[in-house]
């Protein structure tokens, strides 16, 4: 409950409005904002109590001393906890997400990860992660949770039966998280499989945190598909622009998303107002961008595909397994904008390549309104060993690309002027 509705009822509104009206009208009531349409910047780092008792209570509430009943509010308290731009776009944010009840935002996808997980896992638990995975998730996971007790075990992304038998063998698991499509192979995991089969464990199961990053929140719905939690990179597709850096946690459970914003106020990486408000005007052009994408994306790794330079394109209506087109056709709306090309002629091919590029831009990151490309096993996946790199498929001459919204011939011709210098 954001600090408006503290402060009395909101306007009432039309029942079962569609994801792209209800982002623009829920949540938000421009009398309390002097008349303004669109909800301001509120940059105040502690907020005045409507009484004593009223601080007493925040505070008991924040403490989990007390519980809200059905329509209450709170007063804020201190912005490290929360603030009226974060509880907004918290509000807003959840029409994209089918299923979810509760969101709590965070200053970089890496922080919303890193919260959730230490909202629930402690020394002595398991985790289960897909790989590949983005590098720094896998640094998190297998090397500082490591250190603090927690067994970290990595699973072949899109390997169902592997996943399967991880998932009942594992003793004390408590958190399987899954970045589907794979970063940057765009390998892809059956959400819905892996949640079965964790609801079947006996006793308390394990919980199923999705990294949706790359096809989120527009193509692919892990809650709807009974995931606990799905995580993102608000700086990619919500963001947009290459211009901010957030994250978000969404959940079906709002007492699981009480926890990990009891983390968030412990940690102090919650959201600031500024990106906040900036994320909040996004939310309402995320389909609309990411359609456009998509629709690019696909045209050009369509066009691509036959290129003497490519040893082999990774792309989701490219796919030749069975069991990745089956993933993909039950649980993706879309094929979305992230293109890898293997080439051939490995890192010097890959290196010729990105140096050739007029158009796209030589940059990590992805999901943005310009399109990028870069080299991952040299900067976003570094980290790992040469061994680890091998077994994932990211290759010396693998370039992944993230398409924007540039017209795509030209993007096209780019590509293969810069494939032939390769």
């Amino acid at each position: 409950m954001n600090k408006e509705e503290s402060l009395g009822p909101l306007p009432k509104r039309p029942a079962g409005l569609h994801p792209d009206t209800d982002i623009l009208t829920r949540g938000f009531d421009p009398k309390l904002s002097v008349g303004s349409a669109r909800p301001a910047v509120f940059r105040s780092s502690t907020y005045v109590f409507s009484s004593p008792e009223e601080a007493e209570r925040a505070f008991d509430v924040m403490g989990g001393r007390a519980q809200l009943g059905a329509g209450q509010g709170v007063d804020l308290v201190y912005s490290r906890f929360n603030h009226p731009n974060a509880e907004i776009l918290e509000d807003h944010i959840l029409p994209l997400e089918p299923g979810a009840q509760a969101a709590a935002v965070f200053n970089s996808g890496m922080a919303a990860i890193m919260t959730a997980l230490l909202a629930v896992i402690g020394p002595g638990d398991a985790i289960l992660y897909t790989v590949p995975v983005y590098g720094a998730t896998q640094t998190l996971v297998s090397e500082f949770l490591r250190g603090f007790g927690v067994a970290s075990i990595p699973i072949t992304a899109g390997n169902t039966d592997e996943i399967d038998q991880a998932i009942r063998s594992t003793k004390k698991l408590r958190i399987i998280l899954i970045e589907t499509p794979a970063n940057p192979t765009i390998v892809m995991t059956d959400i819905r499989r892996v949640c079965v089969a964790a609801a079947q464990l006996p006793g308390e199961h394990p919980l199923v945190m999705v990294d949706n990053t790359f096809l989120g929140p527009s193509f692919q719905h892990p809650l709807a598909l009974g995931a606990d939690v799905t995580l993102y990179s608000a700086t990619k597709y919500l963001g947009g622009y290459s211009d901010i850096i957030g994250g978000v946690a969404i959940s079906r459970d709002i007492l699981l998303m009480k926890k990990i914003r009891s983390k968030r106020s412990l940690f102090g990486n919650i959201l600031q107002p500024d990106e906040c408000w900036i994320l909040d005007t996004r939310l309402s052009t995320v389909n609309l961008r990411m359609n456009r994408q998509h629709q690019s994306a696909q045209r050009i790794a369509e066009s691509l595909v036959h290129n003497p330079a490519i040893q082999k394109i990774y792309y989701p209506t490219l796919f030749d397994d069975p069991e990745q087109i089956r993933i993909f056709k039950s649980q993706c709306e879309s094929a979305g904008s992230i293109v890898a090309l293997d080439l051939k002629g490995g890192k010097t091919a890959a290196f010729n390549f990105l140096r050739s590029l007029q158009l796209a831009r030589n940059a990590v990151s992805l999901g943005s309104v310009e399109t990028l490309a870069c080299h991952p096993r040299t900067t976003t996946h570094s980290s790992w060993t040469a061994q680890a790199l091998d077994q994932a498929g990211i290759s010396d001459g693998l370039v992944r690309l993230s398409i924007g919204i540039e017209d795509w011939r030209d993007l096209l011709a780019d590509f293969e002027s810069a494939l032939h210098s390769a």
